[in-house]
């Protein structure tokens, strides 16, 4: 085997660790093998060469490099001399799940507070009602129990990802130092040469 055989070998074992993993994210395995793809190449690439590459049709194609481009995972850049739209990866992991750990946690925490809102204020109500059972009450008043609770937690869970937007999840938990990263991005850099 060469060593370029070699090298695509190494390429498509992550690419396909990638595209089974890729469901934490909410999209489909196709997805993964298009990311997996974009990041093992130097340099930007068009539609069309990620269409030849996976075999993909182009609208599934660009529904894809949209839904990661949704997810902050690749970025549109513009090249001299080149009409159509290019794609890379975006290479900051760290602002990578960033983003992404905030947009959709974001978007669950303020669909379950708005429903947890409305079940206090219809408890409420309910517990305001004169002809209720002892039983009942006892249940309304553990529900809104429960409820603030899960407010808190909430509160919590916000402030969390407040930590990880401001960064200030790094005082806690460090990147990589500075050496360690060159080292890493020089050799990853050194095997995307074909």
């Amino acid at each position: 085997m060469t060593g370029k055989e070699q090298l695509t070998k190494v390429r498509e074992r992550v690419i396909e660790s990638i595209a089974q993993n890729i469901h934490l994210f909410g999209v489909t395995p196709s997805i993964g093998r298009l990311y997996g793809m974009m990041l093992f190449h130097h340099d930007p690439l068009t539609l069309d060469e990620m269409k030849e590459e996976l075999g993909m049709s182009k609208t599934s194609m660009s529904t894809s490099v949209r839904t990661l481009s949704d997810l902050k995972m690749v970025e549109r850049v513009w090249k001299k001399g080149i009409r159509k739209d290019l794609y890379k990866v975006k290479e900051d992991w760290y602002q990578n799940f960033i983003d992404l750990f905030s947009t959709k946690w974001r978007t669950s925490i303020s669909m379950n507070i708005h429903a947890i809102k409305k079940a206090i204020n219809d408890l409420k109500k309910l517990q305001a009602a004169e002809e209720m059972s002892d039983d009942v009450k006892q249940f309304v008043e553990e529900d809104l129990v429960k409820l603030q609770d899960m407010l808190n937690y909430y509160g919590w869970l916000n402030r969390l990802i407040d930590t990880f937007e401001s960064h200030e999840i790094f005082t806690f938990i460090p990147k990589n130092d500075e050496e360690q990263k060159n080292d890493l991005y020089n050799f990853i850099k050194k095997q995307n040469r074909p």
